[in-house]
């Protein structure tokens, strides 16, 4: 009995193990969706490159059974992995040439032992770098590309190649508290792919730098806790790659997409079915909606960040105050936003846009708004429990203003709670944008976002349900990526835990 509890609890610490069960449930989904879209009800015909894909899928999944049993029995018998199990990993590595981000992921978590945050935000750079060449690529097929494309797109390749040579350097010289000194300016060049919107090269970079100077062991072992904490939680891990992976499509998708496929009315290809020159297909006046989607993540993004940062910095001020100073100050200010917090927030964003008209600056104010209340509590709450420690009773004995002990000693302190609610409400900011251009409400009819492609794909769903599929997948998508990944930043950051 002592063995098989033994065995159960290697098995439930062992990253590996998690992993495997997590590729294997993904792969098998894959390839279920696969299997019932490779062949073609209406025309009573196989789809043969949907097919391939449900085969090679459905063998991954298989390859990836067989490595779990693997590493089960290496936990029974030797207490770890086994070197022959580790490596099995590396064919996982090339499923990412058919897409299958989960298997290529688990390959690379694999093949080390050394299993660092900056191995994995190495391995996630250079798997974000290959999705953004893969799906820029597409554009070759069209009739003609932007001017910036070849000269981007070599960049891109390049990039790719540095965060693979990085994943190989990390595996070998970076430990859990420290990194060769070399690596300081390496990780000062790894600052600059952020321009990309790569963020994963800027986790890495600020990792090394941290690391390579070795001048604060606590706030290393800080820093290594809390992300090894978020980076064990696999839903978590790929909610921030796909919320990363759409925000450096955004960034570059200027170099790399003609803005006039999303935009300019092509009557000669209205309605087309997914193709290699419309990878999604066309809608009503022959736009390609591929190319609409991706710029449509822009604006998503966008109002969902400022709908969100905004009424945090706001929000987040007053609720400081009146935790602070309580009494009539806080009697007063929170009574307001009471008032406030009464109005439904879509009904009162519906409201603004109705009194200043249509536009995305005006959305984001709509959004912002209604927002406040919550965030001032939030905050309010966390001030007030803070406000009777030790450190903030002896800087107001040694004289420190009001100001000074507010947002340079408690505000720093009550910083976590509010970024794990930003990041989980920042999905419902991207709903909110999305069914507001939906109803005519939102961003101008006429400009390619994600609520008003899916406007004009719900009158054809019967027809052409692709227009209406693609654009309600990438909201669920990243509505639920932002969701993972601020439950796993909650876990990461509640002091349970620790």
């Amino acid at each position: 009995m002592k063995v098989i509890s033994n065995l159960k609890l290697l098995l439930k610490i062992t990253q590996e193990y998690g992993n495997a069960h997590f590729t294997l449930s993904f792969s098998a989904i894959f390839s279920l969706l696969f299997l019932l879209y490779s062949y073609n009800f209406n025309t009573q015909a196989v789809r043969p490159i949907v097919l391939v894909f449900f085969v090679v899928y459905l063998l991954t999944t298989l390859y990836v059974w067989l490595i779990s049993k693997s590493i089960k029995r290496d936990l029974a018998n030797h207490g770890n992995i086994h070197i022959r199990t580790r490596i099995l990993g590396y064919p996982l590595i090339l499923t990412v040439l058919v897409g299958n981000i989960f298997a290529s992921s688990f390959g690379f978590s694999l093949v080390t032992k050394n299993k660092t945050p900056e191995y994995t935000f190495a391995t996630y750079a250079f798997l974000t770098q290959l999705f953004i060449i893969g799906v820029s690529g597409f554009n070759l097929f069209k009739p003609y590309v932007i001017d910036s494309f070849l000269l981007v797109m070599g960049a891109f390749v390049l990039l790719a190649i540095i965060f693979a040579v990085m994943i190989i350097l990390v595996s070998k010289y970076v430990t859990q508290a420290s990194a060769p000194k070399w690596m300081l300016p390496i990780g000062l060049i790894l600052l600059l792919p952020v321009l990309t919107g790569n963020l994963f090269s800027l986790l890495l970079g600020y990792g090394l730098i941290k690391k390579a100077r070795q001048k604060d062991a606590s706030s290393i072992e800080k820093w290594q806790k809390m992300w090894s904490k978020i980076l064990r939680n696999s839903m978590a891990v790929f909610g921030m790659f796909f919320i990363i992976f759409m925000f450096s499509l955004s960034v570059i998708s200027p170099w790399t997409f003609d803005y006039d496929f999303a935009t300019q009315n092509n009557y000669s290809a209205i309605l087309q079915t997914p193709t290699l020159e419309y990878p999604l297909g066309t809608d009503d006046f022959g736009r390609d909606l591929f190319s609409r989607i991706v710029f449509g993540a822009q604006i998503s993004l966008i109002v969902g960040f400022f709908s969100t940062i905004i009424p945090a910095i706001i929000g987040g001020t007053l609720g400081a105050i009146t935790g602070y100073y309580g009494k009539k100050t806080d009697n007063i200010i929170m009574r307001l936003l009471d008032i406030l917090y009464a109005i439904p927030g879509i009904l009162l964003a519906i409201a603004i846009i109705a009194a200043f008209g249509a536009n995305t600056v005006n959305l984001i104010i709509a959004l912002s708004v209604g927002s406040i209340p919550t965030y001032a509590r939030t905050m309010r709450a966390t001030v007030m429990q803070i406000s009777n420690y030790e450190f903030v009773e002896s800087a107001r004995a040694l004289g420190a203003s009001d100001s000074t002990i507010i947002f340079k000693h408690i505000v720093p302190n009550s910083l976590a709670p509010m970024i794990v609610k930003a990041t989980l409400t920042i999905g419902g900011a991207v709903i909110s944008t999305s069914s507001l251009s939906f109803l005519g409400l939102g961003v101008e009819p006429h400009i390619p976002e994600w609520g008003n492609i899916l406007k004009i794909g719900s009158t054809y769903l019967e027809t052409h349900s692709y227009l209406a599929i693609f654009p309600g997948l990438c909201i669920m998508l990243l509505v639920l990526s932002f969701n993972f990944f601020g439950d796993g930043l909650r876990d990461a950051f509640d002091p349970k835990t620790n």
